[in-house]
């Protein structure tokens, strides 16, 4: 009797443990939010079919949703009805502002106000530095949310109405559904062909590529550029996203064009502008947004390894992109470069970063080439497809993209778990996984004596 009470006693204090730490919260509320959406899914109104097989294409749409990837298994335009839809767009909404930060704003709208723990929440999940500003933070967030979605809607309705003989109501669902797609990096799409059929249209392509980049950014790079501060003033971040994102912007559409612009299977039937468009769409979708301008199984070799390059780093932290994000790519490559000169710290715009940022980094990015690699390996294992293929399946669902060569359709069960467990660590951060595993932490009180080994 006495050892059943201590189990249970230690299985409630593992419970309290978990709940009461933001870090280990986190992927708590993912897993919550996954699971009453694929309960939802499940539900005979959510799907056209009602006889069809909907467990695991119930959980698999609502791991991608949550995790704002936009993998799928199924068609979302044919095998889930409207209210199908109408869960996969709040599931992308909830994903993308943060479990944590919803329920946060919930209390303040509530209670009109909230306790330490809840602020540290907040704090962890939009990476604010100040504890008192979590507020007006969150707050500002909903606001720039909203805003941007509303904007994109907007263009997008007007296009899908005008241009595609799509009546009001019609286009309405599909300018709002595609826009909170977009700026939340998801990559879900009402067509069945993605966005391959309209990746021509710039009054298309175009909102939706700008949405995309914005909620990229990250909110706190978003937040600044607002304040209207001269780039000489910009923080370290600020620099490294603007500059960065710009600059992979660049080389993602130089690439995809190069090595596309005359080929017939992708852009060479189409016009000048269609190839431009579909060109900036290949640079842009890649960061982490998901959406298709070409059949990414008829891309060629040199295009995939560009993309997956550009998958694997991502774009702005704490906003709605994933991968590694484009901060932890720079630091480390900026380690890199003070390393080669000969300079005891790195510097980056006359700021010294600090060595727990750098190691910070480093543990981001390793952890995210084992992620991949484990995934490949597993992949490799449970299909036939090729090692460029599974590669490719294994970066997007990390980084939490949603391109893909096809083979998604048609992977066993086993697979699905993969890219599903690779999307949720992607989505809630790998040292947030890491931490989440770790029950405590113990500082080292005392400094063991220096030893140097040989590198290289």
């Amino acid at each position: 009797m006495s050892t059943k009470v201590d189990r249970v006693a230690k299985e409630e204090n593992f419970i309290r443990r978990a709940l009461s730490h933001p870090v280990r919260s986190l992927p708590l509320a993912f897993l919550a939010v996954i699971i009453l959406g694929a309960l939802l899914l499940m539900l005979p109104v959510a799907r056209t079919d009602p006889g069809a097989e909907v467990l695991m294409p119930a959980l698999f749409t609502s791991v991608s949703a949550v995790c704002v990837t936009g993998l799928v298994v199924v068609d979302t335009a044919t095998f889930w009805t409207p209210f199908g839809q109408a869960v996969i767009l709040g599931l992308i909404q909830a994903g993308g502002f943060g479990i944590m930060t919803l329920a946060t704003l919930l209390a303040l709208l509530v209670r009109k106000s909230i306790g330490l723990r809840g602020q540290l929440v907040a704090q962890s999940e939009t990476h604010t530095l100040n504890l008192g500003d979590v507020r007006a933070v969150l707050v500002r967030v909903a606001r720039i949310m909203l805003a941007f979605e509303a904007a994109t809607a907007v263009l997008l309705t007007g296009r899908f109405w005008l241009a595609y003989d799509s009546n009001p109501a019609t286009a309405l669902w599909h300018g709002i559904f595609h826009s909170v797609s977009a700026f939340n990096n998801a990559g879900f799409s009402l067509f069945s062909d993605n966005l391959i059929g309209v990746a021509s249209d710039p009054w298309i392509i175009t909102p939706i590529c700008l949405a995309i980049i914005a909620g990229g950014l990250g909110f706190p790079v978003i937040i600044q550029l607002l304040r209207g501060e001269k780039p000489r003033n910009w923080s370290i971040h600020l620099r490294l996203t603007i500059y960065g994102t710009l600059l992979l912007l660049a080389v993602g559409i130089a690439l995809f064009a190069a090595f596309e612009w005359n080929r017939d299977e992708t852009l060479g039937h189409l016009s000048l502008t269609g190839k431009i468009m579909a060109s900036v769409a290949g640079g842009v979708f890649p960061r982490t947004a998901g959406f298709n301008s070409i059949d990414y199984g008829l891309a060629s070799p040199e295009t995939l390894m560009a993309t997956n390059i550009l998958m694997f780093i991502g774009g702005g932290s704490a906003g709605t992109a994933g991968g590694i994000k484009i901060t932890t790519f720079l630091v480390l490559a900026f380690s890199i470069w003070n390393e080669v000169r000969g300079r005891d710290e790195v510097v980056i715009a006359h700021r010294s970063v600090s060595p727990s940022s750098q190691r910070q980094a480093l543990s981001v990015a390793l952890l995210g080439v084992a992620a991949v690699v484990v995934g490949t390996m597993l992949l490799l294992m449970l299909t036939d497809y090729s090692l460029e293929k599974v590669l490719f399946e294994s970066i997007s669902a990390f980084a939490t993209v949603g391109v893909s060569t096809g083979i998604t359709y048609h992977l066993p069960t086993s697979a699905e778990w993969v890219l599903m467990v690779l999307m949720f660590t992607g989505r809630i951060g790998t040292v947030t996984v890491a931490s989440a595993l770790a029950l405590s932490a113990h500082p080292r009180l005392f400094r063991l004596p220096e030893e140097r080994p040989i590198i290289g």
